[in-house]
């Protein structure tokens, strides 16, 4: 699809985040309040919604990833029953910044069909962990980070207890059948069973027709408030939040909240009746944006962190399209390292159940690939699944040998990480030919999918279910596998690139007083990898435009 843009221009430099561990004695960690720990704690993701309204095709559109340093994998869980009376261990343990204690709530007697990223680690809060995805039903979900004021921080119980955000980002894959049935569900956990926290946290759900944010907040007083998206709206959660709610927000459709959400606020002092019929909740209860304040030139990171200017931008593009939202996500202002991967979905009213699709990118989408995994989807090769590269406590323990023949495959992950490594080495170099390549292949799908579906259609109309499921899982398994292949073919060449003009850098690493450590043998964490130059591009971009070139080869300029 070509047409004219009208473009937000970016410039300045990207600050290397770390993160709070790095060099900080334990004396000093445990003088600490709640708020002062999280401070360099939270781990960042994006979503964004676009209201049918306001797409090329008429269907909502959901995109996002979360940051994570730790293995991620694609898992399609089946629906299943369970016998009346079960549970499930929901919570952290005393390891969270936050402590808390594991608790067990009631499972559902059915659970539906969902896809989703999983990942392993988040300090106390059990593996696998998710933040999403799409269900059999049609419904999207999205996890933000959405940080709470630091009284509400400092106020949290310790232990603490009740769901955390992935059981209930899971719990929603699993029972919710549109948006507003997941808002409640979560909402009704919360009010019934409490709420265990990491600082603030928020949710952005969507179906066909439209699409909720969900805030929950810190403190330990079941405290959420969630807000309708429409069909004509775009929201960026980055962080997640919700402005002017309704002190009277039983009374309007578009709004849900805990019982004590205005209350709350009221006895506390943070909001007065006295100033109108609505509280700005990003004031009451969260913090200001991180970007706020900053100017771009000075770290641009931070400074693009203001949602509603992002929200200015994605309006911007007008008629925005799938391809739009898959260089949205895969964007390097916030696509980089800390990307644990990347998705997005266009939620169609005009196709099976079976043939709604997620699409995935299993790492950072700045140099990977998305591939659409229909509902319908069975499974995905083995080099997609788990793998010890970054997994929690891998380290620690030999392989069980029941994993090994899974690990004695590439790990997509890691190949792709390899691939970003070397682009974000030299973006000036690689990054056009990069993304050139993964958007080429992306357009071939995209142009497939028209026939694919329509052949699948038509044995799921005949009642030939498994043989719909079949063709559309032996499609996934040959566009994922070929999608590795490319990332590894890639990695080949711009690492042969690099080796013949200039050669691998290798680190400095640190001039430790008293000890002859090498650079090499120092530790490797703390700060962030990033293909963003402002020099190379203005963003948002079109899809596909560094793929219509004579030579796609990657090479240098």
């Amino acid at each position: 699809m070509k047409r004219k843009w009208l473009l937000a221009g970016a410039a300045g430099s990207v600050a290397a985040g770390a993160f709070y561990a790095a060099g900080m004695m334990q004396e000093e960690e445990d003088n600490l309040s709640a708020s002062e720990k999280l401070a360099e704690t939270e781990s960042k993701s994006i979503g964004f919604y676009v209201g049918s309204d306001l797409t090329e095709n008429g269907h909502t559109l959901l995109g996002g990833f979360g940051h994570e340093p730790s293995s991620h994998w694609i898992d399609i869980v089946p629906a299943q029953e369970h016998p009346p009376g079960s549970t499930m261990e929901v919570g952290v343990t005393g390891d969270a910044n936050l402590p808390g204690e594991l608790i067990e709530i009631p499972q559902a007697e059915e659970t539906y069909k969902y896809i989703s990223s999983t990942y392993s680690e988040y300090a106390g809060f059990p593996p696998p962990l998710t933040n999403g995805g799409l269900n059999e039903k049609g419904v999207a979900g999205r996890d933000i980070w959405s940080p709470s004021r630091d009284e509400l921080v400092d106020m949290t119980p310790d232990p603490q207890q009740g769901p955390q955000y992935s059981d209930l980002s899971r719990i929603a894959m699993e029972r919710a059948e549109s948006a507003a049935e997941a808002v409640e569900i979560i909402g009704g956990l919360i009010d019934e069973y409490g709420y265990t926290t990491y600082g603030g946290n928020s949710h952005m759900f969507a179906d066909e027709e439209e699409g909720w944010v969900f805030i929950n907040y810190a403190g330990g007083e079941g405290l959420w408030a969630a807000e309708r998206l429409g069909s004509d709206e775009i929201r960026v959660s980055y962080p997640g939040y919700i402005h002017d709610f309704p002190a009277d927000f039983e009374e309007n459709d578009d709004f849900m909240g805990s019982p004590n959400i205005v209350e709350f606020a009221e006895e506390q002092g943070w909001w007065d009746p006295e100033e109108g019929d609505y509280l700005n909740l990003q004031d009451v209860y969260g913090q200001p944006f991180p970007g706020e304040g900053v100017e771009e030139e000075d770290d641009h990171y931070t400074a693009q962190r203001i949602p509603p200017d992002l929200e200015e931008e994605v309006a911007s593009m007008e008629e925005v399209s799938l391809e739009d939202m898959l260089a949205l996500v895969r964007d390097p202002r916030w696509s980089n390292d800390y990307s644990g991967y990347g998705q997005a979905v266009e939620i169609r009213s005009d196709v099976p159940a079976e043939l709604q699709t997620l699409w995935v990118a299993t790492t950072g989408a700045v140099t990977t690939p998305f591939v659409p995994i229909p509902i319908a989807a069975e499974e995905v090769p083995p080099e997609f699944l788990q793998h010890r590269y970054l997994t929690k406590d891998a380290d620690s323990e030999f392989l069980d040998p029941d994993y090994q023949h899974v690990e004695a495959t590439r790990s997509a992950v890691r190949e792709f990480k390899r691939l970003m490594y070397f682009t974000c080495e030299r973006p000036e170099d690689f990054l056009h030919e990069v993304t050139g390549e993964i958007e080429a292949f992306e357009q071939g799908m995209l142009e497939e999918r028209a026939s694919l579906e329509e052949e699948a259609a038509a044995l799921l109309d005949s009642g030939q279910e498994a043989e719909a499921a079949e063709l559309i899982t032996e499609n996934v398994q040959v566009r994922l596998t070929e999608s590795l292949e490319l990332g590894m073919e890639l990695t080949d060449r711009v690492e042969q690139e690099t080796r013949e003009n200039g050669g691998i850098r290798l680190p400095e690493g640190e001039d430790i007083e008293g000890s002859t450590v090498p650079a090499a043998s120092q530790p490797m964490t703390g700060g962030m990898v990033t293909c963003y130059d402002p020099e190379l591009d203005e963003y948002p971009r079109e899809h596909g435009i560094y793929s219509d070139t004579e030579d796609s080869d990657v090479k240098g300029h």
